[in-house]
């Protein structure tokens, strides 16, 4: 006998069974085969320790499958240390929208959402907000969009202006801060807050991701132990050269593939 993950519940089975043996006696109506986070056929032998995920196109599944669906396609091990995490995000404009939506995406357990704006017409150039968001206050608009996206995360609202006193209060729990503001010395305000009163966290600031083109001139820079930079940090918004939603994205990814990366193996970063 084996045992096998099965859509999160340990099952026991032969050791000669494939997967598609397995599908029709537990989800014969299934028509996706996930194994360790990768599609395959039915004719596969499954090993012992094998995540499978059987899925039905179009069905909405039981809440206490979705959170197993959802992480199908992660490599094994990553979902129970994105869960066990926390990710401060300083800003809910095009940066920090996009990566607290890529972070929900990965399952991150806890994100600390801070702003004190609201959501209005100019920012769905670029902003990952709707219509029906305007009005609103950022961290109320993004709170319930990533709800709809995964409700087993954990979301933490502060609709605040932050500061040098309150983000060491505020941010404490985070192992990552990510930095997506967009004036230069609020910038450099939380990158030497974070550094000096949590000295244990990692931050992750952006600079130079305005206008279009060059896609490859955004990078990631270490600039000390803890601390990290986005951007080509020069291309700063001004009159003449916006903000869009292009580069801006990719910058934000940039952001969030590094908060994953430090969350999971901070001692082998690839770069």
């Amino acid at each position: 006998m084996i045992n096998v993950i099965v859509n999160e519940r340990k099952e026991s089975m032969p050791a000669d069974l494939t997967v598609g043996e397995v599908k029709n006696q537990i989800r014969p109506e299934a028509d996706i085969i996930i194994v360790n986070g990768f599609p395959c056929g039915p004719g596969k032998k499954l090993k012992e320790g094998d995540r499978v995920v059987f899925i039905r196109r179009g069905e909405v599944p039981r809440a206490d499958e979705l959170e197993a669906l959802m992480m199908a396609r992660h490599t094994p091990g990553i979902h129970e240390r994105m869960k066990a995490s926390t990710v401060g995000i300083a800003g809910l404009g095009g940066l920090g929208s996009a990566v607290a939506i890529a972070l929900t995406r990965m399952g991150v357990g806890t994100l600390i959402l801070c702003d004190f704006d609201v959501v209005e017409p100019s920012n769905l150039n670029r902003q990952h907000y709707a219509i029906e968001h305007i009005g609103m206050a950022k961290t109320d608009a993004m709170a319930k969009k990533l709800a709809s996206i995964n409700p087993y995360i954990q979301v933490i609202s502060h609709n605040v202006l932050l500061n040098k006193e309150n983000i060491p209060v505020l941010l404490k729990e985070a192992k990552v801060v990510v930095e997506c503001f967009d004036k230069p010395e609020a910038k450099a305000m939380i990158v030497s807050t974070v550094a000096e009163f949590l000295p244990e966290t990692f931050v992750i600031g952006a600079s130079g991701v305005a206008g279009y083109g060059g896609s490859n001139t955004i990078k990631t820079i270490k600039l000390g132990e803890k601390i990290f930079m986005v951007g080509d940090l020069v291309k700063a918004a001004e009159p003449g050269r916006g903000l869009m939603a292009p580069r801006v994205g990719i910058a934000a990814h940039h952001q969030a593939n590094l908060a994953v990366s430090l969350l999971m193996d901070p001692d082998h970063l690839e770069l």
